[in-house]
């Protein structure tokens, strides 16, 4: 990719990262809306996050995607946590009603996604500063911009909270991801390791049931309870957002299938060349 082109994509999402930094500081400082304050505080933890570990390691990628796996840890464990209290306390009942899911807030749900809020925010900064990204048009730079606007619209306006911190379940998945990227970028490759084996069962489990099913049943909830949105950007954005998301995901899949044929290959090729 040439610089042109490089610093036209680098022009175009720091433009839009600085609006959106710009925003949330318009509501805390001039609207009073404090509570946003989680945003700012998510972006220090993750960014003090990536300078700690920068200690010890050199490398922008390794650094970004252990900060990502800190992130993915977590947040699944804050979902866990918010849904599990939620059922505990009140049952299942009525927990996933359409105007639970819109109007209300699960305890500590806007804290979470707002701490979330802000790890993407660093992500798009860090990724953007050490140009880790591929493609003219980048679509982790693009999913991050697409997460950004949604959440940050449902905190101000405090609406599809619940909905949002269900989508946050695929960070389960997410876990594994970076894991794996890790080890690898670590020099750990041994594909007939019994640790690389249960991840990637765990690795194929958590993206069929945390994020491919989960996020289509919160589509088909969406296009369900259609009707009983009120006119407005509601129901819009959130299907656009989830229509971005189950599209991601068949990409994730098919280059989570191929990066599973290459292990197994791989492991066939070592096994081959023992047998010689």
């Amino acid at each position: 990719m040439g610089g042109g082109k490089r610093n036209t994509v680098e022009s175009f999402f720091l433009g839009t990262l600085i609006l959106w930094l710009g925003s949330v500081c318009f509501q805390i400082l001039f609207n009073k809306r404090t509570q946003l304050l989680s945003v700012i505080a998510g972006s220090f933890f993750y960014q003090t996050s990536n300078f700690f570990i920068r200690f010890f390691f050199s490398d922008p990628l390794f650094v970004n995607t252990s900060v990502s796996l800190l992130h993915s840890l977590i947040t699944s464990s804050s979902v866990l946590f918010i849904l599990s209290r939620e059922w505990l306390s009140n049952g299942s009942s009525g927990m996933f009603d359409h105007s639970q899911l819109v109007e209300g807030t699960w305890p500590w749900a806007f804290e979470a996604l707002s701490f979330s809020c802000g790890y993407f925010a660093y992500d798009q900064w860090d990724m953007l500063c050490y140009r880790l990204y591929n493609g003219w048009i980048p679509s982790i730079l693009v999913h991050h911009l697409v997460l950004l606007i949604c959440f940050t619209l449902a905190l101000y306006r405090n609406v599809t909270i619940n909905y949002l911190i269900l989508t946050l379940i695929c960070e389960l998945h997410s876990i594994f991801l970076h894991v794996r990227k890790v080890r690898r970028m670590a020099g750990y490759r041994d594909a007939k390791s019994i640790l690389v084996k249960l991840e990637w069962f765990l690795n194929w489990v958590t993206f069929f049931v945390a994020r491919l099913a989960s996020h289509i049943l919160i589509t088909a909830k969406l296009i369900r309870d259609a009707h009983k949105f009120e006119k407005g950007m509601e129901l819009p954005l959130a299907l656009f957002g989830m229509a971005g998301m189950n599209l991601l995901n068949i990409g994730l899949g098919i280059d989570l299938f191929k990066a599973f044929k290459r292990d197994r290959k791989s492991q066939q090729g070592n096994l081959h060349y023992h047998r010689e």
